[in-house]
């Protein structure tokens, strides 16, 4: 262990969509020092700054951690993949880079499980504040790091809205204005057909800055306590031990599967989990690591005839020639805009709360086995649906007190009747879909789960062999009233008991949003920037 401990005001560890806007809006204050650590490294990857690029970098060692669950009962004891990004963006670097706030009633929710700010119309601002377009909405933002462009129309999406539309679901020209109910085109986080991750929005310009050193390639290993104050961490670069010592704040953005797991190596959880691993508990904190919840996504896909997909670009050299040229000379083109461009969110047996989408469909341009792997060798797209608010709950447990060894994640899909049954009405409201004109006239058979699978068993058979995640794990380290004995931080985010830590990243979301959650996070940062520069005056 090096016996030099530096310093900083503020420590934040890891550099994703969280911990980026986080370093750059408190290193705007030019008396604070400080440091973000992250453990990937930086990178020149062209497929980075390329939307579609996200099927050469998922999987891909150098810029993904390559997590998978552990064998989950309800998905036939299957072990599913969950990406997550590695570098300064984290997974805004590998993700779909879709621009969707969620619902407001999401946020109503949290503030009436007593986190108070958290509202609507608390939150708001701050998606607001971090956000920047060339054509504004209604409740858009100007002038922030953020880039939202718009996307492209095509046929076979203008098809899909429509089919929707026959299906009983409107058409919407937003889906950020606080209610996201309808079909019609996403909006992404890109500039002029470059990937926005948030060390292009955020960080880039931010460490020009004297008073933020950024260091990569170091794994953090250890919060170091001194009591019940956090003092700072440890951290392994090329296999050298050091320390930094955080005389102001740490701060957990590791995300909702790493933040839990350090703070569980550092005798912060369950007690008893802490006892297997002969880990000393320094605070029993019984709901870290527990909680987690994530968008389950089925996947059915059909056979095209009389239209150009994706596949028949990724299938034909001279096509993808011709559209890597396309994107080199303009930055336009189906490598400009990624797989899904349209969308929509619905109700189904959801009576009581039909005007609270319980599920979101994107209508992707290509159809696979596997997502990541190559497409098929026919024109095809998928109708992509997740259930947005499931019930079904998982964990993150540490698997030993090796710092360096992978936790184990237990998604805990399909564990209720209620999220079985939607599933279920899901494949059957996505061929209904499939079912109406315009989008029809597209389709020449359904591919998958097909004809073998009609009764309610066989497609939920289908879907526990076949559905996967949509890469949005949350809530293991879930905001909440300190008399909550699952709650592990409170409504400004500080970790129950102890004092100078904190954890902002998508594990203190207590319930899940209802659609894709890199903008949230990115949210929550900015708001957390503002209330830690509160606390610290204070």
């Amino acid at each position: 262990m090096s016996n030099a401990i530096s310093a900083s005001d503020i420590v934040i560890v890891g550099a994703g969509s969280a911990g980026c806007t986080l370093a750059a809006r408190l290193s705007e204050d030019p008396h604070l020092q400080v440091t973000l650590i992250e453990a990937g490294n930086p990178s020149q990857y062209s497929w980075l700054d390329i939307p579609i690029g996200y099927f050469k970098t998922v999987g891909n060692p150098a810029h993904d951690w390559q997590f998978e669950t552990q064998p989950e009962t309800g998905m036939s004891d299957r072990r599913l993949p969950w990406p997550r990004g590695k570098g300064l963006g984290g997974s805004s670097l590998i993700n779909g880079m879709l621009y969707l706030r969620g619902h407001r009633l999401d946020y109503d929710a949290w503030a009436e499980l007593g986190n108070e700010g958290w509202s609507w119309d608390d939150v708001l601002p701050y998606f607001q504040r971090a956000m920047n377009t060339d054509r504004p909405l209604p409740g858009d933002g100007q002038g922030g790091p953020l880039w939202v462009s718009e996307l492209p129309h095509d046929e076979l999406s203008d098809a899909f809205v429509a089919a929707a539309g026959r299906s009983g679901i409107d058409p919407t020209a937003d889906f950020n204005g606080g209610d996201n109910s309808g079909a019609g085109y996403f909006r992404m986080n890109t500039q002029q057909g470059q990937r926005m991750s948030t060390e292009r929005a955020y960080l880039r310009q931010a460490m020009k800055r004297p008073n933020l050193h950024v260091i990569s390639g170091a794994q953090v290993t250890q919060v170091l306590m001194q009591g019940r104050r956090a003092q700072g961490v440890a951290w392994i670069k090329d296999g050298q031990q050091h320390k930094l010592h955080a005389s102001q704040e740490l701060v957990l953005c590791a995300g909702a599967i790493q933040s839990p797991q350090l703070l569980q190596l550092s005798g912060i959880g369950p007690s008893q989990l802490l006892a297997q691993h002969q880990i000393k508990p320094l605070i029993d904190l019984q709901g870290v690591g527990e909680n987690l919840q994530d968008h389950l996504q089925v996947r059915p896909s059909f056979r095209c005839e009389g239209v150009e997909t994706l596949n028949d670009v990724a299938n034909s050299k001279w096509r993808s020639a011709r559209d890597y040229l396309r994107y080199q000379l303009t930055r336009t083109g189906p490598l400009a805009t990624g797989v899904y461009r349209a969308g929509a969110f619905l109700s189904l047996n959801n009576d009581e709360q039909h005007h609270w989408p319980n599920v979101q469909i994107h209508f992707g341009l290509v159809s696979f086995d596997r997502p990541h792997q190559p497409p098929h060798p026919f024109p095809g797209i998928t109708l992509s649906a997740c259930m947005l608010r499931p019930e079904s709950r998982g964990r993150i447990q540490i698997a030993s007190a090796d710092p360096l060894a992978r936790p184990n994640i237990h998604a805990g899909y399909l564990k209720t009747e209620s999220d079985q049954r939607l599933a279920v009405s899901m494949v059957r409201k996505m061929r209904e879909i499939a079912a109406q004109t315009p989008l029809s006239n597209f389709i020449a058979q359904e591919h998958e789960p097909g004809q073998a699978a009609h009764s309610d068993a066989e497609i939920l058979d289908w879907v526990r062999r076949r559905a996967g995640s949509i890469f949005h794990p949350v809530g293991t380290c879930a905001m909440g009233l300190s008399t909550d004995p699952m709650s592990v931080v409170d409504t400004r985010l500080r970790v129950h008991g102890l004092e100078g830590l904190r954890v902002v990243d998508g594990s203190v979301m207590p319930r899940i949003v209802s659609g894709n959650t890199n903008a949230p996070i990115i949210m929550l940062a900015e708001k957390a920037a503002d209330m830690i520069r509160e606390d610290l005056t204070n």
